[in-house]
């Protein structure tokens, strides 16, 4: 099956769809964004398989750069959607202890210039939503946050893409390889929601969450 998914590989359309859904699922969650690269990749796994003397590596390289881009690219409109969002969205937070703990948290953490939690965000399930929008409502700094989503869309798009291909080309490309790399990108996610909950250390009181710099 991935064999006939060759021809796709490299098509401006596959890339297309791929950075549409990754893009939109900041909003969307529900969007299988992740199961897309990996498969992505496996078809050019395939493709490699049938035709050894044909690299696939620049289109490997291609597609994580793709997803990357298209990954920070909607967390930048999430976070100034969120931003820009006014007293409405202040006031949705506020009535949800997740959000509110999820807001306090983000603040203790970029502040100190650690924006780990934005990196375990991008791999755990609507962590990336929680994480772009809490941080555009609490009125962080582009620049503190817009570093860490780069390096966190780099970080989920690589790992995505060597699921793909190097499972492809290590278990074969076929349905069974594939399900073995969607499940190492799902337990992923489980460990960095495991992570992500766990409670800050010395982490400030609400106040000092929302007494932010603003952009």
């Amino acid at each position: 099956m991935f064999e006939s998914l060759g021809p796709l590989t490299g098509s401006p359309w596959m890339y297309a769809v791929i950075a549409l859904s990754v893009a939109l699922d900041v909003f969307l969650p529900v969007l299988p964004s992740g199961v897309l690269v990996v498969m992505a990749a496996t078809a050019a796994a395939a493709t490699a398989s049938a035709s050894p003397h044909v690299s696939q590596i620049p289109h490997v390289v291609l597609l994580a750069a793709c997803a990357a881009v298209a990954s920070v690219l909607g967390d930048l409109l999430a976070f100034r959607l969120a931003l820009r969002g006014g007293a409405r969205l202040d006031r949705a937070i506020a009535r949800s202890r997740k959000l509110s703990s999820a807001q306090e948290r983000l603040g203790w953490a970029l502040a100190r210039g650690g924006g780990a939690l934005v990196i375990l965000a991008r791999f755990a399930p609507a962590g990336r939503s929680v994480v772009s929008l809490v941080a555009g409502a609490a009125h962080r700094r582009t620049r503190d946050f817009l570093p860490w989503s780069a390096v966190a869309g780099v970080a989920w798009a690589a790992y995505s893409v060597a699921l793909g291909y190097f499972g492809g080309q290590w278990l074969g490309a076929n349905w069974f390889g594939t399900a073995i790399s969607v499940a190492a990108l799902f337990a992923a996610g489980t460990g960095a929601a495991f992570l992500m909950r766990r409670p800050a250390p010395s982490a400030p009181g609400p106040r000092a969450g929302r007494n932010a710099p603003q952009s």
